[in-house]
């Protein structure tokens, strides 16, 4: 069983949804970001999704681009994210980690190099934004064989005629956009969000995570009454950049208030079914 079927087991058992946190590898350095991604856990993180940073992050709203371009300017490159990984996997080896991002850097990397590193640094498995079902070859079955989850995006425009062609490949879960439009946003309707959860589900016999538009405590706890995981990357994103805009590169003052809003939104998270 790969990591990230355990803990969404393990989640089952608990009858309780699961808390991913974003943050982008190398934001706003590779310390800073390496000392935040390995307290998360601590702080409430049943997963933990590292974003690799790209200088067309078509996707993401304004937060998560400005996170990329720090990280950028810092040096960070898919090399080292994977280095990230590999430092992290040193001290836990049971926290899953995802890596979400855009399949230029892969492509520019090597696909077969990627997926033999992404393996051995303790990658478990890839959320690429823009590689349609149509291009499964490219990317998504290779990474199945290499033993990676391949995560697909549903969206509320995905109709029942696309599911079965975006759920074909698909392991580890799926991932619902609760909303038409980029990160960052008001998140989707209660109803709309439970009744698309339900519909996954049944089409995919997969746990479903849901993200984009989740800035706060009660929001995660509204989404996680039905979903199995809530994702939410813009506010932890936008926490840190306010701590660098008061405080300027200061681990120590930076990671305090990321790691409060991350244990606040994950005690909602696990007490939206009545678990203490």
């Amino acid at each position: 069983m790969t990591r990230i079927a355990s803990r969404f087991a393990e989640l089952a058992m608990s009858r309780r949804a699961g808390f991913i946190p974003f943050i982008m590898g190398g934001d706003p350095d590779y310390e800073t970001s390496l000392a935040l991604m390995r307290a998360l856990p601590e702080a409430g993180a049943d997963l933990i999704e590292l974003g690799v940073c790209f200088t067309d992050p078509m996707a993401d709203g304004p937060a998560i681009q400005a996170a990329g371009l720090r990280a950028i300017k810092a040096g960070q490159t898919l090399t080292k994210t994977l280095s990230m990984v590999r430092d992290f996997r040193a001290g836990d080896r049971q926290t899953p980690v995802l890596l979400m991002g855009y399949y230029n850097p892969f492509y520019a990397y090597g696909v077969q190099r990627f997926l033999k590193d992404a393996a051995n640094a303790g990658v478990d498995g890839l959320i690429v934004v823009d590689l349609p079902p149509e291009e499964d070859a490219e990317l998504c079955l290779p990474a199945r064989s290499a033993g990676l989850d391949f995560i697909r995006l549903a969206t509320p425009t995905t109709c029942h005629r696309r599911l079965p062609a975006v759920l074909r490949h698909a392991s580890g879960f799926v991932y619902y956009v609760s909303i038409a439009g980029i990160t960052g946003q008001k998140p989707g309707e209660a109803q709309s969000i439970n009744s698309a959860v339900s519909r996954l589900k049944a089409a995919s016999g997969l746990p479903v995570a849901v993200g984009f538009g989740v800035k706060t405590p009660q929001n995660a706890a509204a989404i996680a009454s039905s979903a199995d995981a809530v994702v939410v990357g813009t506010a932890l994103v936008g926490r840190l950049a306010s701590g660098l805009a008061q405080f300027g590169a200061e681990p120590a003052k930076l990671l305090g208030p990321v790691l409060s809003l991350a244990r606040d939104l994950s005690g909602a998270v696990r007490a939206a079914r009545g678990d203490r």
